[in-house]
């Protein structure tokens, strides 16, 4: 009987072990299409990655901002012909509890005007969490800043 149970216990573990693997790989596929509704300007897209109750402190904003605001940062770029040209993804850790997955990551980015010449450079560091609701993962939570001296 005991071997029954070491069994029963392997296989669940291993179970386990998968589903997390196929969820991580489902957030970094969320947050890769995240950067290209934003390249995309389909803002439509990009709202929908987002949880109603969603809070969280993006770089641009002096004060943590909800969900209605989650667009500013793109608009305020697109309403003086700037937009997302180019971008970098460094994968650096994704966790997955549950129904809550915490994805950290950083990015360089590149801006032009609507001429295509660069405007702009940016790196940040970044963290969403994501929580899945039914079927769907979506952010909940995030922070973003500029990634230090030494590009870190």
């Amino acid at each position: 009987m005991s071997r029954t149970i070491v069994l029963l216990v392997a296989l669940t573990a291993t179970a386990f072990t998968q589903d997390s693997a196929n969820h991580e790989q489902d957030i970094w596929n969320l947050d890769k299409a995240y950067w290209e509704y934003v390249k995309a300007n389909d803002l439509e897209k990009y709202r929908g990655l987002w949880h109603e109750n969603f809070v969280g402190w993006p770089f641009v904003s002096s004060a943590p901002v909800r969900k209605d605001h989650i667009t500013d940062w793109i608009t305020a770029n697109t309403s003086k012909g700037i937009k997302l040209k180019w971008y970098s993804i460094e994968q650096l850790e994704i966790q997955v509890t549950g129904d809550v997955a915490l994805n950290y990551y950083r990015i360089k980015t590149t801006w032009a005007n609507r001429e295509g010449a660069e405007v702009r450079t940016d790196a940040l560091r970044i963290t969403h969490t994501w929580l899945r609701t039914h079927d769907t993962w979506q952010i909940i939570g995030g922070m973003s800043a500029p990634v230090n001296s030494e590009g870190k």
